[in-house]
């Protein structure tokens, strides 16, 4: 059986927590995902941090197949819309405690961790990895 993608799910979950240990949710985005539209000027190296927090953004909205919200940079209003898979991670700014996701390029199914259908197993993911750049997280003050 074919399961969903539990990114949505584990985001808003992160989410909620960070909020209820009285944190800043902070989410890493893919900003050259398809679809996602976010303030190319606010880029840098293909990401892009964005403070979700209740005080900082209005009508945040978590669904499975994408965030959206509004927010305000230098001022100025922006409507933000996140793809799921565009999602890099979830943690909190002031402890750094969350989750970074795993590069996505699957779509909604998730990799069969065994590589019993000898299509995608194991072995195509494990020659991979030396052209996939993980994310990175900075230090935001």
């Amino acid at each position: 059986m074919t399961m969903t993608s539990s990114r949505p799910y584990i985001i808003r979950a992160l989410y909620e927590w960070i909020i209820e240990n009285e944190c800043t949710p902070y989410m890493l985005v893919n900003a050259y995902a398809a679809d996602v539209e976010v303030p190319q000027e606010h880029v840098k190296d293909g990401q892009i941090i964005l403070n979700i927090s209740p005080t900082a953004v209005q009508s945040l909205s978590i669904r499975n197949n994408a965030v959206d919200f509004e927010g305000r940079f230098a001022g100025i209003p922006n409507q933000i819309f996140v793809p799921i898979n565009a999602v890099m991670g979830i943690y909190a700014k002031e402890n750094g405690q969350g989750m970074i996701f795993d590069t996505d390029t699957s779509g909604s199914e998730p990799p069969d961790p065994t590589g019993s259908d000898g299509s995608k197993g194991s072995s195509e993911s494990e020659s991979q990895p030396a052209s996939i750049k993980k994310p990175s997280l900075r230090i935001v003050k």
